[in-house]
């Protein structure tokens, strides 16, 4: 990235007084430039549905209609680098999970500003920036939300998870956790070499199939569908395995 280039972005916070601090901080950021200001996550939305796009988005979390967490859940695709704005800590887990830039707690102050722009142009110049490398090909494993803890879940003792509205249940060997995930965010976090989407509710981990039969995954007591639009790609994986 040119260093010279700045970079765009665009806040979003429903207290006035909050919004004017931190277009102050970006005015005072050479790097920086403001796109848009925003004091709802609705109209945030339709910017970035109406094709519009920014280096950066500073989200309050708390806000009505629409949260700035679930804002990031649903933005639209390529997304900007994420720095959660707020006035609680409590959210931290949340922004662990979705994976933001930067976490910041109110009253927001230039050197810690600073920062959280500076972790988005180091994150830029490296691979970790990459949406691939969220879970890197030697990982084995990835961090879901429970309640309020952060559970590791080590994908040889994953046998496939399903869809369950906008939650997700991991099946384990000898648990099943829900997490409020959707399964295509999920999907992007496995590793394809061993994790396939078999159904538009079910992803399975091939390694732990133990029978197949008409087009039925068993796996010990459990049975997963295989779907017919998804029966091509599944079994093309499973020859390549």
């Amino acid at each position: 990235m040119n260093p010279i280039t700045p970079l765009t972005c665009l806040l979003v916070d429903d207290n006035e007084m909050n919004r004017l601090t931190l277009e102050h901080l970006i005015e005072l950021t050479p790097n920086l430039k403001l796109v848009a200001s925003f004091a709802n996550a609705v109209d945030c939305l339709a910017f970035f549905r109406q094709g519009g796009q920014v280096d950066i988005a500073f989200l309050d979390i708390e806000m009505p209609l629409l949260s700035g967490l679930d804002l990031v859940r649903i933005l639209p695709t390529p997304q900007p680098d994420v720095i959660l704005v707020t006035s609680h800590r409590d959210f931290a887990l949340d922004a662990f999970e979705l994976r933001v830039t930067d976490y910041v707690v109110k009253p927001v102050e230039l050197p810690r500003f600073l920062q959280a722009v500076e972790r988005v142009i180091k994150a830029r110049q490296t691979p970790e920036a990459l949406p691939e490398a969220h879970t890197p090909a030697n990982e084995q494993h990835i961090f879901v939300k429970v309640n309020k803890k952060m559970v590791r879940v080590k994908f040889e003792e994953l046998l496939y998870i399903e869809a369950l509205s906008d939650y997700s249940v991991l099946v384990l060997d000898k648990q099943k956790l829900i997490v409020y995930n959707t399964l295509k965010s999920l999907e992007e976090r496995l590793p394809s070499s061993s994790f396939a989407r078999v159904h538009r509710s079910y992803i399975v981990n091939t390694r732990r199939i133990d029978v197949i039969e008409d087009h039925m995954l068993v796996f010990g007591k459990h049975e997963v569908p295989v779907s017919k639009s998804y029966q091509e790609g599944f079994y093309r994986q499973l020859r390549r395995a």
